[in-house]
């Protein structure tokens, strides 16, 4: 199986040389790297010629991105006509993959039909800057499905694995639009086509945290009760008007089970209070927590869904 590694980058050179190290080191041979470039004034480029370069067995295709921001960047590699391959592979610059990680992947890739979108992810481990090791995420267990998705991303990008079936759905819905995030919008899209998703509990990625992002942490309470406030701060609710906007044009890549979902979750949260409540719960969207699932419902009476 051969898989295509799709890297977006942007002035990573401080630590894409870890990154790049791991790809040499997968126990899955068969890869080639794509690499989509958003403008870096840095050595990263260098970088990765310089790789290529080592690399003379393995393609290496180095591409300038729309500068549109690493959705967008994303997007424009998973939609490029000139790739090819058997599986696609998200790689943020900055991580640091398990030597196991491309194998695990093709081996729940190559257990599914190959006219069947499958996705594979998992969990992370958190590391700081240098490397150290700092936390894990969870272990989430409920039922990686459309009605999750819809308000719940749990496919961290840099885990993502998946078919050639897969990438054909995110082909039709193409490269422009206006989402915020390519993994949530690629976990909605492959569970919107009643997908196989299979979450791995065994961590696949050492997945760096800077101060900007040390939120994305979900190991502890604290950390599950700032995810919930947000919930309340407009950013939520603005992520899920995007997400209608985007799966409205696409309703035909759904299936007929779950274009009735997403009608009966985006008519939901335009009604009045009671109306509201009733109608999300009728369409059986879901958080993965007790907690998650308490502060999604918090938020529904708020209006900010």
């Amino acid at each position: 199986m051969h898989i295509a590694i799709l890297m977006a980058t942007y002035n990573g050179s401080a630590y894409l040389e870890e990154q790049l190290h791991s790809f040499d080191k997968q126990s899955h041979s068969d890869w080639s790297l794509w690499v989509s470039d958003d403008g870096s004034t840095d050595s990263t480029k260098s970088l990765i010629h310089k790789f290529s370069d080592i690399q003379s067995e393995k393609s290496v295709q180095i591409f300038d991105g729309p500068k549109k921001g690493f959705a967008a960047n994303f997007l424009s590699l998973v939609c490029n006509p000139e790739l090819r391959a058997n599986a696609y592979a998200y790689s943020d610059q900055d991580d640091i993959w398990f030597d196991d990680k491309l194998e695990r992947a093709k081996n729940f890739l190559s257990s599914v039909p190959s006219n069947v979108p499958a996705l594979y992810c998992s969990r992370t481990q958190y590391v700081d800057l240098n490397n150290n090791l700092i936390g894990l995420s969870i272990p989430y267990s409920r039922p990686a499905i459309f009605e999750n998705a819809l308000i719940q991303n749990i496919a961290s990008g840099n885990t993502m694995v998946f078919n050639d079936a897969a990438r054909r759905f995110l082909l039709q819905a193409g490269s422009s639009l206006d989402i915020e995030l390519h993994d949530w919008w690629t976990y909605m899209l492959i569970t919107g086509a009643s997908g196989q998703v299979f979450f791995d509990h065994r961590p696949s990625v050492r997945y760096r945290q800077h101060p900007n992002n040390l939120w994305g942490m979900n190991t502890s309470l604290k950390a599950q009760l700032m995810r919930i406030a947000k919930l309340f701060g407009g950013r939520f609710q603005g992520w899920n008007e995007r997400h209608v906007a985007a799966l409205n044009p696409n309703m035909c890549l759904l299936t007929s089970v779950n274009q009735k979902i997403f009608k009966q979750f985006s008519h939901a949260r335009k009604l009045s209070l009671i109306p509201r409540l009733i109608g999300l719960r009728k369409s059986g969207v879901y958080r993965q927590t007790v907690i998650n699932n308490l502060g999604f419902y918090l938020a529904a009476v708020a209006g900010k869904v």
